[in-house]
């Protein structure tokens, strides 16, 4: 059967269909998300207990933006239960993890059923041959230590962490637009302050604007002092990546104000133009900055959970007392350790022939992204981003992100992400992946062509 939009004619869709496996998991993710979204509006008659809510979880404005998502994909999918739904939403991987990796973790997992093989708790900041590997092969020349490397379930596990090491009383600036993450966070640890409905922007903290025209990069000269800036290069929605340059102003603005940076570099492994990979490429860097990062984006690992933060030594608090103290202290209090398979895993990533086969599925999917970003341009929709992320940021002037988002899913049938969900700066913009397989790509772009065709 062939997907009719309303009102359009039948279009030819080669996209993959989905395992029973995939269909039963989305059905669970909804029902679940379904049940947040009730207690979100009802409160519970009956017996309670005389203990308060906690008054920074209800500063929470509605829902998280991608159970917010899931639920008009879940509307969508009642409307029209036929039609062949293509997810270009959350940041989900597909390609399948290459099998020297898949290998490595399987014989991790079978040697647990052995006597010689068999381990239980590991550090809780992780192997130590790992944490050597993340050291060696992430941060050669930059002095980055092993000792320095804190191996986590992921990186946004990490963020929190972080968070609990800095405290409720610190300043925080985020870019605008940026994930969601570093706001909520803030919020849930009290550093927020109140939300202006008419700005859409949390009192307390600082949106640093990162818009086209300046290259995505904050104005620094015109940015108050706060104790925490995170920044993302390549950044998450945006797609842009930090120059040299930029990062060194970033540097020397944290330096001269005593300002810690928070360096999300997540999608590090997908530049491609030569900006640097880590904040610690910029002299000066260790005494100012924490960096968090994850195999997520770069091997597949959304599901197996693997990620680091690297707390250097020589940063340190007011009073002088290292940060690392604190954090392995969080860490230890907070968290038993990575999951030994995954470590196993992430071990052979970090090989030759582990990173080889790695870097062939980020170009593939790099490769995806400009097909998206060729699609919009050809529109004449200005799209940014694909040549050093997983993702197309597309401009739509004048227009709300949600209803372009609400517009798209109804006629075409592709689940993208509103901008704004991103922060108020993601007003008029849609994020779009490139996760997923050639011909869904493909497929997405004849759609969308078929759709705006007429703008032209």
């Amino acid at each position: 059967m062939s997907l009719c939009y309303p009102h359009q004619p039948a279009l030819t869709r080669p996209c993959m269909p989905d395992n029973a496996a995939s269909v039963q998991r989305r059905k669970l993710y909804y029902t679940r998300m379904k049940y947040d979204a009730n207690l979100d509006t009802e409160l519970r008659s009956g017996q309670r207990s005389k203990v308060p809510r906690n008054v920074n979880m209800e500063n929470l404005r509605g829902g998280y933006l991608f159970p917010e998502i899931a639920m008009r994909e879940l509307e969508h999918a009642r409307k029209y239960p036929h039609a062949k739904l293509i997810r270009l939403g959350i940041g989900d991987t597909t390609e399948p993890i290459p099998h020297i990796i898949t290998s490595a973790m399987a014989e991790q997992a079978l040697a647990l059923s052995t006597v010689r093989g068999y381990r239980g708790y590991g550090d809780e900041q992780g192997n130590q041959e790992l944490r050597m590997a993340i050291a060696r092969a992430m941060y050669k020349d930059m002095g980055v230590k092993w000792e320095e490397v804190f191996v986590s379930d992921g990186a946004q596990c990490d963020i929190s962490r972080v968070q609990m090491l800095l405290g409720s009383r610190v300043t925080v600036a985020v870019p605008d637009p940026s994930f969601p993450a570093y706001v909520d966070s803030s919020i849930i640890l009290g550093q927020a302050g109140k939300f202006e409905e008419e700005t859409r922007k949390h009192q307390n903290i600082v949106y640093m604007r990162c818009y086209p025209d300046n290259n995505f990069f904050p104005d620094l000269e015109n940015t108050p002092r706060t104790d925490i800036i995170f920044f993302c290069s390549p950044n998450n929605p945006t797609g842009a990546a930090a120059t040299r340059s930029q990062l060194e102003q970033l540097v020397e603005f944290a330096r001269a104000n005593g300002s810690i940076i928070v360096h999300d570099s997540a999608y590090s492994a997908y530049i491609s133009d030569g900006s640097p990979r880590s904040i610690f490429e910029i002299p000066g860097a260790k005494e100012v900055a924490i960096e968090i990062s994850s195999f997520s984006k770069f091997a597949g690992f959304t599901g197996v959970r693997l990620g680091w933060t690297v707390v250097p030594e020589e940063l340190s608090y007011s009073n002088g007392f290292p940060a690392i103290k604190d954090f392995n202290r969080i860490v230890c209090t907070c968290f038993n350790g990575a999951s030994n398979i995954a470590q196993a895993g992430g071990l052979a990533c970090l090989s030759p022939d582990g990173r080889q086969a790695l870097n062939k599925v980020i170009e593939f999917y790099r490769d995806n992204a400009m097909i998206l970003v060729d699609a919009f341009e050809s529109l004449g929709i200005k799209a940014y981003g694909g040549k050093n992320s997983p993702y197309a940021w597309v401009h739509f002037p004048g227009s709300s992100s949600w209803d372009v988002f609400d517009d798209i899913l109804e006629k075409t049938h592709i689940v993208t992400v509103p901008g704004v969900g991103f922060g108020p700066g993601g007003e008029e913009y849609l994020r779009v992946s490139a996760f997923g397989n050639r011909e869904t790509m493909l497929e997405a772009s004849k759609r969308l062509k078929t759709l705006y065709n007429h703008f032209k």
